[in-house]
């Protein structure tokens, strides 16, 4: 017994030993997750402050996108370039002050070459200053739960007081990932950016990998001396998504390296689950007192797994409850939760909701129902 107790914990050891050196990474700072359920699958000082460069962008694209989503901003809308604006430095698409280009242009000039004075223009357009913009960043940081973030602009130049984590970075790639129009603009390796003269900007996508990698379809670079090489990536391959961070490479190379490093680890070490669809019905719930005699019982969401790639075939059971029902039931609202439990003791909840209006039935019509049934009875 003893003898197997102590193989048993060597073996532990060892794999605990080979998933943290493994992969060698040179990064100061990394994290793979996978994106459906945030499960982090591989990590390295994930939650150490460091300077984001501009994968600050990856905010700024979530209040952005946020807007657009809300219908309180339009592709179409037009932005007039303030001075601030045109004299940012670093990555740009050289816009001028007084100059009007339309929100959808100035995403893809950021989405792609994370041209920061589009961005500071974009942050005006959608709080009205710079500053109003940054507090709302930082507002969404904590609405998020941000542990190791802070932000002093919208763009990731050096400043005092600006940082992240590489968990937080994943965590804020998740959230903008919920807007998949995004993924129209970061998945491309280049376009043009038409300047009010006439003349094109060549824009190649600062992440070259979503032309070399299969699935690679975003997010975002950073650099600045201070911050060194720093990106968050995404690729999908069938059903899987993982996003990957790394933040103070030494250089591009090494950048490339660790992120290719982390997203093939992913993609050959474990495999997604769905456990119960969401599009299946899950139940028919009976209801009482309403103008339907039962109802088809949906998840809110899929219940997904992520195990290892040899991992058994592995057995489920079920536990439904429903909540005291009250009419009316409005389409996709809750009546209830599921409690799926595996026989290794992992336990995954999840909403059960309808896809249908129900309303309480009225005194007539319940009167008529029973008599019905009543009637049914006899024959």
């Amino acid at each position: 017994m003893k003898k197997m107790l102590f193989f048993l914990i060597s073996f532990l050891l060892f794999h605990l030993v080979v998933r943290a050196d493994v992969l060698s990474l040179s990064a100061k700072s990394a994290i793979l997750i996978e994106e459906s359920t945030g499960n982090v699958i591989y990590e390295l000082n994930p939650d150490e402050k460091l300077n984001p460069a501009s994968m600050t962008k990856i905010m700024s694209l979530i209040l952005i996108m946020e807007k657009i989503d809300e219908g309180k901003i339009k592709l179409t809308d037009d932005v007039t370039v303030s001075k601030e604006a045109a004299s940012m430095g670093g990555s740009q698409v050289y816009i001028n002050e007084g100059e009007v280009y339309q929100v959808g242009e100035l995403l893809k000039a950021v989405a792609i070459a994370s041209a920061n004075d589009a961005v500071y223009a974009l942050s005006e357009k959608v709080s009205g200053s710079k500053e109003k913009f940054v507090e709302e960043m930082n507002n969404k940081a904590k609405k998020l739960n941000l542990q190791n973030t802070h932000f002093m602009n919208p763009h990731g130049l050096d400043e005092e007081n600006h940082y992240s984590s590489a968990r937080d970075m994943s965590i804020m790639a998740r959230e903008l990932l919920k807007h998949e129009q995004i993924l129209e603009y970061t998945s491309k390796y280049e376009d043009y950016f038409k300047k009010k003269d006439g003349s094109n900007i060549w824009l190649v996508n600062t992440n070259k990998l979503v032309k070399f990698y299969e699935g690679m379809d975003g997010l975002k670079t950073g650099y600045t001396s201070s911050a060194g090489y720093c990106l968050t990536a995404t690729s999908q391959k069938d059903n899987l998504r993982f996003i990957s961070v790394v933040m103070g490479e030494e250089s591009i190379e090494k950048r490339t390296e660790d992120t290719l490093k982390l997203l093939n680890y992913g993609f050959n070490t474990v495999k997604k689950e769905v456990i119960l669809d969401k599009s299946k019905i899950i139940d028919s719930k009976k209801l009482y007192l309403s103008n339907k005699d039962k109802v088809n019982v949906y998840l809110k969401n899929d219940i997904v797994k992520i195990t290892n790639l040899d991992d058994d075939k592995v057995k489920y059971k079920y536990d439904i409850k429903y909540n005291d029902i009250k009419y009316p039931i409005k389409n996709g609202s809750s009546i209830g939760n599921i409690k799926v439990t595996d026989n290794k003791g992992n336990i995954f909840k999840e909403d059960l909701v309808v896809h249908e209006e129900v309303k309480k039935i009225s005194f007539i019509k319940l009167f008529k129902r029973n008599i019905n049934i009543f009637s049914s009875g006899i024959n």
